[in-house]
């Protein structure tokens, strides 16, 4: 092979998400429209160095059904899941039993995640047997002691006891370390630290900067916590409406937001001052902003302060705003010299 073609082939994203879109089935309620739970979401994380990539948005964008697509828990209605170039819907049984131990998943609920009926040795157990990592119990009992301390945990003290004897936070690092087990590549972490308290959440957090730092693993970190994605992540992109209408380092997007929905969005949160008090007033919808979902032109043009006729004919490309990569989907960047900043 080539030089060139080796730096061809090494140079594909460890992710490439290319247009998925999924709309859920019609029903009764939907008059036969369905739901369109994404929109032609395009996001790449590259293979190297590992990130944190955040997806962020309000209850209901689509979040979460972009990390069930990724972990193959549902289907695209169109547009492709590429794991370093091999579409994740076409490979073969080998293939994605690869990919599933090097794309691993963190979920929301550490109450549902485990069955009662078993201790909490057999959560590591089963994928160190299923996936062949270790050929003695012995050697089995030191990759569980490994992922264990990783996340401040000991075997003898939690590998016997049942789920109900266990605190939500040892749960969620529990499955922290299982992720951990089997040295993936990348983590789907689906708002994991919002149940649990603030002590923890710090600790859950600080977690995955050490599995980034020190052990070459990628995240993509779904919340709704502005807060948390400014903490940790390298990258964030802001969903409207299974539209991703934002994206760029996490620190550019949250300390100079462009897009009118990031603007609202950030200005809704109260600021920690007792001295300034928060805006109370409620200003009753027009006609347009009850309208529900636009059926062409920009998703957001019902609620944005600065729609112009173009919103309701066409849908707003992603624009660039600065050569870091910071995108917005908003016709107010279409020509630079017309930026409006927030």
């Amino acid at each position: 092979m080539s030089k060139g073609a080796q730096t061809a082939r090494t140079s594909h994203p460890l992710l490439d998400i290319r247009r998925a879109t999924k709309i859920f089935g019609a029903g009764f309620l939907h008059k036969g429209q369905g739901v369109q739970a994404l929109k032609e979401v395009n996001l790449s994380i590259a293979d190297s160095p590992p990130r944190i990539v955040t997806i962020a948005g309000e209850s209901g964008c689509g979040k979460s059904t972009l990390a069930n697509a990724i972990l193959g828990f549902v289907s695209l209605t169109s547009g492709h899941v590429l794991y370093r170039n091999k579409d994740v819907a076409s490979m073969n049984r080998k293939e994605r039993s690869a990919y599933r131990r090097q794309v691993q998943a963190v979920f929301q609920d550490p109450y549902a995640a485990n069955n009662p009926f078993y201790t909490m040795k057999h959560v590591f157990e089963v994928p160190i047997r299923h996936f062949n990592l270790a050929r003695t119990r012995t050697q089995a009992r030191d990759l569980m002691e490994t992922a264990l301390n990783l996340v401040g945990l000991r075997g003898e003290e939690i590998l016997e006891k049942h789920p109900h004897q266990m605190s939500g936070g040892q749960r969620q690092r529990i499955m922290m370390a299982r992720a951990y087990l089997l040295q993936p590549r990348l983590i789907v972490a689906d708002e994991p630290v919002s149940m649990v308290d603030a002590s923890l959440r710090a600790m859950v957090l600080d977690i995955m900067l050490r599995m980034r730092d020190e052990h070459g693993i990628s995240f993509l970190y779904i919340t709704h916590d502005l807060s948390t994605a400014y903490q940790v992540g390298d990258d964030l992109c802001l969903i409207y409406r299974g539209r991703i209408v934002e994206r760029g380092h996490a620190a550019a997007v949250i300390e100079d937001p462009k897009h009118p929905y990031v603007q609202l969005l950030l200005d809704s949160i109260p600021v920690p001052d007792p001295e300034q008090s928060w805006h109370l007033e409620i200003r009753a919808d027009d006609d347009e902003d009850t309208a529900g979902i636009p059926s062409r032109g920009c998703l957001f043009r019902p609620r944005c302060p600065h729609r112009m006729p173009q919103c309701s004919e066409q849908e707003p490309a992603d624009y660039p705003v600065d050569p870091s990569g910071h995108e917005v989907a908003c016709f107010l960047y279409e020509r630079r010299g017309s930026v409006i900043t927030g």
